[in-house]
């Protein structure tokens, strides 16, 4: 096996991990908008994942990386920080005005905002053929979500910008995150990204109102700590393996999963009085199909014109020697 196919796969594992859990974490932070406060909430998963992060790396010794970080690299792991903070909160504010499918479906610019910002900052090169599988994403999202976007009470104003300043957010801490891959692995920089969060963020928590919380609301807490811990920790690592584009479609197909996931919770009768079925029909499905596809052409292509393009400088190079 080649290091471009294991690069592929692995890529691809952390990837599918991100997906299962972000696709699970927008009905879960739904059911927490009852019982805790989005900053409180927030700084509870940050502490969570920081405190496992730091057993887990001084175990294996590889603490001694952050001795390599200059001046500029822990600003620009305070900004990381910051992003993560604002993505995190807004997402569950914004889930106070939205169905979880909703939510999603208006957190899909973070993708593009992500693509962009990689061809623009990290001079990632980005073909038109991403271009036009990202136009079809978002014409098969709003296919797939066309009924919550008809409805008065499927997709609001005030949610719908909330999600996008979380997006924003988002974009920009996985930006500056694969910008410092070179000077710290991914688990080390989402470390310090969870330390300078659950210190800047306890003047604005109020952690004793955990205490308060009964068995069924600490579940989904806990639920909420571990899906952050292990989703994030693989998104940074599909990020070390794959280029942004490949990983923004990836990521774009977050909102069918969590569809079907909901529907499930509704089939099975989980939470009847908070979670709700998103109307579905033949166009939705359509949608779907459109999305699903778009994102495995994404995967497909991407190598493909790469190695072209590899190929085409080559042929120059050549010609111009001669």
């Amino acid at each position: 096996m080649t290091l471009d196919s294991r690069r592929f796969l692995y890529g691809l594992f952390f990837c599918c991990i991100t997906l299962v859990f972000w696709g699970m974490m927008p009905i879960a932070l739904k059911l927490s908008t009852g019982f805790i406060d989005p900053v409180t909430f927030t700084w509870l998963r940050f502490t969570f994942a920081g405190a496992v992060l730091v057993i887990w790396q001084a175990q294996r010794g590889k603490l001694s990386e952050f001795r390599n970080l200059t001046r500029i690299n822990i600003v620009r792991l305070m900004v990381a920080g910051t992003m993560l903070i604002v993505n995190y909160t807004f997402m569950v504010w914004g889930l106070s005005y939205l169905h979880p499918g909703a939510a999603q479906l208006s957190f899909l610019l973070a993708p593009l905002f992500l693509t962009l910002g990689g061809w623009w900052f990290l001079k990632e090169r980005v073909f038109w053929q991403h271009w036009v599988c990202f136009a079809l994403m978002g014409g098969g999202m709003l296919l797939f979500f066309h009924p919550a976007i008809q409805s008065s009470t499927g997709l609001t104003g005030i949610g719908f910008l909330i999600i996008q300043v979380s997006a924003l957010g988002w974009s920009a801490y996985a930006l500056i995150q694969k910008s410092l891959f070179r000077v710290l692995s991914p688990s080390n920089i989402l470390l310090s990204i969870y330390l300078y969060a659950l210190v800047v963020m306890l003047p604005f928590s109020q952690p004793a109102s955990l205490l308060t919380l009964d068995s069924h609301d600490r579940w989904i807490a806990f639920f909420c700590c571990v899906s952050t811990l292990i989703a994030y920790g693989s998104f940074a690592q599909a990020m070390h393996y794959w280029q942004t584009v490949q990983v923004s479609a990836c990521v774009a197909i977050t909102p069918v999963i969590t569809f079907f996931l909901t529907e499930a919770c509704v089939g099975y009768g989980l939470f009847h009085d908070v979670i709700f079925s998103a109307e579905a029909d033949q166009l939705s499905l359509l949608g779907m199909g459109l999305v699903v596809i778009a994102a495995i052409t994404v995967q497909l292509i991407t190598p493909f014109l790469e190695k072209r393009r590899i190929r085409a400088l080559h042929t120059l190079t050549v010609a111009t020697d001669r």
